[in-house]
């Protein structure tokens, strides 16, 4: 079994750092079980490394980096809104349409927090409730975690492959027996687990089943990082650090062209 824990200050680092620990001579599959990457400054990466990554990732017909994180933390559309009740509003309105996107017909990550497959039709607003959560228990009496959101769910159980393979996993009142019979695909993020401390900063932990650190894992650290700060924002705190946990992982991609990246000797492999 190989497995690493990687601790470093920004997204970059830490991917760079991942990547690295998978790629070792006495690792020749180049994956990792229970592997744990914590990212001190998940708002911060290096906008240059991020371009030649993207350039690689375009030449092997993978969405931007930036399309990633959007499935993760809509930025833009959140950047409009007022306010977290307003941007869960504006998502659900647009998801039978983003839906109909190609590897969205099972959902995106934020419409499961925004509109979690529940009892009623509208499904459940976990942001907003996470969101409420933090700014009354920071008001008052600090309880350090009590603050889930959940990704998987019941209805996750068809048998076809989509194209977002990039995670995959199993969580606590998540998977169904006898009815999740997908192998791969989406939800591959499992849950999200958000801590407050003494300071008045708020920590994430993300669970992955499966974890593609060239086609996936790069652009969630992103989203991962960019929501983190949002939740922290709108209940008027600071944000902390994330921490990604991943069943398995495997640097996928060409490793060939990779390297001169994460050996720091090129910022433009051939």
């Amino acid at each position: 079994m190989h497995t690493y824990t990687v601790t470093e200050r920004d997204v970059t680092q830490a991917w760079v750092a991942a990547c690295n620990k998978l790629d070792r001579k006495d690792n020749p599959d180049r994956t990792g079980l229970h592997t744990v990457v914590r990212i001190a400054d998940p708002t911060s990466d290096d906008p240059a490394f991020r371009a030649e990554l993207d350039r690689l990732r375009s030449a092997r017909g993978l969405w931007p980096l930036e399309t990633v994180a959007s499935t993760l933390f809509p930025a833009a559309l959140a950047a409009r809104s007022a306010g977290s009740d307003e941007l869960a509003e504006r998502y659900r309105q647009m998801y039978q349409i983003i839906k109909r996107y190609p590897g969205n017909h099972r959902g995106t990550y934020f419409g499961r927090l925004v509109s979690y497959p529940a009892v009623s039709k509208s499904g459940v607003d976990q942001l907003g409730t996470v969101i409420n959560r933090l700014r009354a228990q920071a008001a008052g009496t600090k309880i350090a975690a009590a603050y889930e959101i959940d990704l998987s769910a019941a209805t996750d159980a068809d048998t076809d492959t989509d194209t977002d393979t990039g995670e995959a996993g199993a969580d606590l009142l998540v998977h169904t027996a006898g009815k999740d019979n997908s192998y791969i695909g989406f939800p591959c993020l499992s849950h999200i687990s958000l801590q407050l401390d003494r300071d008045r900063r708020v920590h994430a932990a993300a669970l992955y089943r499966n974890h593609f650190m060239f086609e996936r894992a790069y652009g969630n650290y992103l989203g991962l990082g960019r929501l983190l700060a949002y939740i922290a924002q709108q209940a008027e705190l600071a944000c902390g650090s994330l921490t990604v946990v991943a069943g398995h992982a495997r640097l996928d991609g060409p490793i060939t062209q990779l390297r001169p990246l994460l050996t720091g000797t090129s910022r433009f492999a051939a």
